[in-house]
């Protein structure tokens, strides 16, 4: 089971989650989130990162020469697009690994099944796709909780990338997302945090654990 933790605003707490041992934290670099991260304290994070746990830039509809700048200073190989992103832009991209984000909404899995159609029209193949609920006027972090049921039923009988489930995870309902959707990965920002944004190494610890007993 692939744990990603995202959203760490310092270097400080990236070497305190990091030593729980996730296989991934996120950085955002999205102004209008509450996890912001500037460029130099990401770097810095990035550095205290062992070997074996991958920093991830989340990025919201920055252009292609921002994405790659801030990479190249940060020595992030692993991009999250949560925007508005196309998949022709994704593919521009080239040297770096993409995650592709969904946000599920009436329309159900039939806007992902499209996507991930374009994206092998133009050569993309994501390193993950990454689902969670669409919120109004929100880009991720809501807290809300994903679609298990239709994400499952659908996911399961097509050949997309590996599914990453992220939406209203918490240490507490952790175990039973994954027993109900039988994801790749987990993602969590909100549901491991004591306030808006400051990770809870506590709470943090008993998610990692949830979800690696039920995988």
């Amino acid at each position: 089971m692939w744990i990603k933790i995202c959203g760490i605003r310092d270097p400080e707490t990236v070497s305190q989650i990091a030593a729980l041992g996730p296989d991934a934290v996120g950085f955002n670099f999205f102004r209008g989130s509450k996890r912001f991260i500037d460029i130099a304290a990401a770097a810095d994070g990035v550095r205290r990162l062992p070997a074996g746990i991958a920093p991830v830039g989340v990025f919201v509809n920055h252009s292609l020469d921002e994405i790659r700048e801030i990479c190249a200073q940060t020595g992030i190989a692993t991009v999250q697009l949560h925007g508005d992103e196309s998949p022709d832009f994704a593919a521009e991209l080239t040297g770096l690994k993409v995650i592709r984000v969904y946000r599920i909404g009436s329309a159900g899995l039939q806007p992902v099944s499209e996507d991930i159609a374009r994206c092998r029209t133009v050569g993309l193949e994501p390193r993950a796709c990454l689902v969670e609920p669409a919120v109004a006027g929100q880009y991720g972090g809501s807290g809300t909780t994903a679609p298990w049921e239709s994400i499952a039923a659908g996911w399961q009988t097509a050949e997309w990338p590996p599914l990453v489930l992220a939406g209203g995870l918490t240490p507490e309902n952790v175990a039973e997302a994954i027993r109900a959707v039988r994801p790749w990965g987990v993602d969590v920002a909100s549901g491991v945090e004591s306030s808006p944004g400051a990770k809870d190494a506590g709470r943090t610890a008993k998610f990692l654990q949830a979800a690696r007993d039920a995988s």
